[in-house]
């Protein structure tokens, strides 16, 4: 039976691995694991040991304490109403971050001003 903790742990992962760029089997061979393990972790069928975690933090650029962020919320204030707490496991709107993060920062700021005026009128 999966646990709400590793669910949510694998969920991270994924998020944090999809806004990374990195492929299950790429994150696996950089922790010297099988690329199937990572799917386990992912969908928290398997729990990840402490040590696990701590590799994939090191791979993935991120404080261990990243993957537990966000337990236990229901919803995230989205200004204009309540987003789901996994809007970051749709790939859609992972890639829309992607895409974010690689515009240069004056222009993304300009493009964040406008999402937020946007945003207040509707």
């Amino acid at each position: 039976m999966k646990h709400a903790v590793d669910v949510h742990v694998g969920k991270r992962i994924r998020q944090r691995r999809w806004i990374n760029g990195i492929t299950q089997q790429q994150l696996a061979e950089a922790v010297g694991i099988k690329f199937q393990q990572i799917q386990k972790y992912e969908t928290g069928m398997n729990r990840v040991s402490a040590s696990r975690l701590w590799d994939i933090s090191q791979v993935l650029e991120v404080p261990v304490s990243f993957f537990f962020d966000g337990i236990g919320e229901t919803t995230v204030d989205g200004g204009a109403g309540n987003m789901p707490p996994d809007v970051l496991g749709d790939k859609e709107a992972l890639d829309l971050l992607r895409s974010y993060y690689a515009i240069p920062e004056n222009q993304r700021r300009r493009l964040f001003d406008l999402a937020r005026v946007l945003s207040e009128a509707a």
